[in-house]
């Protein structure tokens, strides 16, 4: 039984134990009418019930998935002949794989002979594992969901138990965020600094270059490889600074309208309208910018006697800006709105405007949410990828010139780690080094934004 199918088993088996478990002590508290005699309401003693189902089983079917391919591949390695086993890793590893793609009825070209009794090997194995998880998965459920079922008595405090269990599921699905951001930051790191030993940071951090073509041959020319990320921060900025331009102004002036100025009915067609440039894909914004905007702009320039590249940072970044509005204006939006309707009163009753309310209470007032909003948005726009390589380009220019093409990080990050990549090269470790970095950026922001919303809020609070 596959792995799916399994878990729908599973489900089935969870809302069977809930109903027997509710049936069971509705028939202890005498019927429906007796319901009063038990501790809690028979809903709680069907959710213990699944509860004492549910969990163990899914528990065994996870270490169960995390576990079986390690001690499989362990099983099929000692089989096979010592010269096998004594493979450096790499080399073992690429075995393994050929293994894997035999077993799959994948075509691989010549093989050994040990391979294919592998391969069966494999086959045999994983078939009795996929049994032998099926029987036990099942059978753990079955055994929990009826232990719990004979434990029921009216006077069994189910409601309790039910109520510690969720706290404990709540808690553990809290800290699956940060498990989730402590692993990515440890594999980050880890790789990023196998790229240190072999490139020293200073030339990553301060390198005007960037040409990640490592040479393959000792007489290779032209591939010794320069490693210098400031021309791809320089376009990252350069990008961004183009988009918030656009963003910023644009989406608080909405958000400012729609919250003060606007009628209700003006409101109500005009924010879904704006919020719906939120929902358009990212790709589709990049066809507008590769064949709308940039042979616009170039076309415009070159009536005023300017050279604008078909790939320029401008058409990026003013899209990406376009793009980014929803975002600044939906969040100031709010933010405004729940500025107290109290301090816009006192402000008209000492003889201030509409437009002075604004500037000098409304937005002062709500300066920590529009500040949250913006970095929300700069977090958005410095890991844009799709309008930056359809509209910019790939090419690492160190430039200001926005009428240049340029590169981002995070289009050189998905540049470097497409295809098949072997992790130990210099090239391919540099886009976890980018990705550093990136974290070191938005974890910036985050300062920044934190200052200065406490700042504001112990002001206006």
């Amino acid at each position: 039984m596959d792995t799916s199918t399994l878990l729908a088993v599973t489900a089935l088996l969870i809302v069977v134990a809930y109903v027997f478990g509710r049936g069971r002590s509705i028939g202890l508290a005498g019927g429906p009418s007796g319901v009063r005699n038990l501790n809690s309401l028979p809903f709680y003693y069907g959710t213990l019930t699944a509860l004492w189902c549910g969990i163990p089983s899914l528990v065994l079917l996870a270490g169960w998935l995390v576990f079986d391919d390690v001690i499989i591949s362990q099983l099929v390695i000692q089989e096979m002949p010592e010269a096998v086993r004594d493979m450096p890793s790499a080399e073992l590893g690429l075995v393994i794989n050929i293994v894997s793609n035999l077993a799959a009825g994948n075509t691989v070209g010549e093989v050994e002979p040990y391979m294919t009794q592998a391969a069966e090997r494999l086959i045999s194995l994983q078939q009795g594992s996929r049994m032998a998880m099926t029987v036990a998965v099942i059978s753990v459920g079955m055994i929990a969901a009826l232990a719990a079922w004979i434990r029921i008595k009216p006077e069994q405090r189910a409601r309790t138990k039910v109520e510690a269990s969720f706290k404990v599921i709540l808690l553990a699905c809290s800290c699956i965020a940060i498990f989730t951001t402590v692993g990515i930051v440890l594999s980050v790191l880890f790789e990023s600094i196998r790229f240190f030993q072999s490139v020293p940071i200073t030339d990553f951090l301060f390198g005007l270059e960037w040409s990640p073509q490592m040479a393959i041959r000792a007489d290779q020319v032209g591939g010794s490889g320069a490693f210098g990320a400031v021309p791809l921060f320089v376009g990252t900025i350069l990008i961004s600074l183009i988009a918030m331009t656009v963003a910023v102004p644009a989406g608080l002036m909405a958000a400012i309208y729609l919250s003060e100025y606007a009628n209700t009915k003006v409101r109500s067609a005009v924010k879904p309208m704006l919020e719906v440039l939120a929902g358009i894909p990212t790709v589709v914004y990049g066809f507008f910018a590769a064949l709308t905007v940039a042979p616009f702009i170039r076309d415009s320039g070159g009536l005023v006697g300017l050279d604008i590249s078909s790939e320029s940072a401008l058409a990026a970044g003013l899209v990406m800006g376009i793009m980014i509005i929803p975002f600044v204006s939906s969040l100031s939006d709010d933010v405004i709105n729940a500025v107290p309707q109290s301090l816009r009163d006192g402000s008209f009753g000492l003889g201030a405007t509409q437009s002075e309310t604004i500037k000098q209470v409304v937005i002062p007032a709500a300066l920590p949410g529009i500040v949250g909003g913006v970095l929300l948005a700069v977090s958005r726009a410095i890991g844009e990828t799709m309008i930056v390589v359809m509209a910019a380009g790939l090419a690492a220019h160190l430039t200001f010139n926005p009428m240049e093409s340029v590169t981002t990080v995070t289009v050189q990050i998905v540049t470097l780690l497409v295809g098949d990549q072997e992790f130990n090269s210099p090239k391919t470790l540099s886009a976890f080094a980018l990705g550093l970095m990136l974290f070191v950026v938005t974890l910036a922001l985050n300062y920044v934004a934190l200052h200065v919303v406490r700042k504001y809020r112990e002001q206006y609070e």
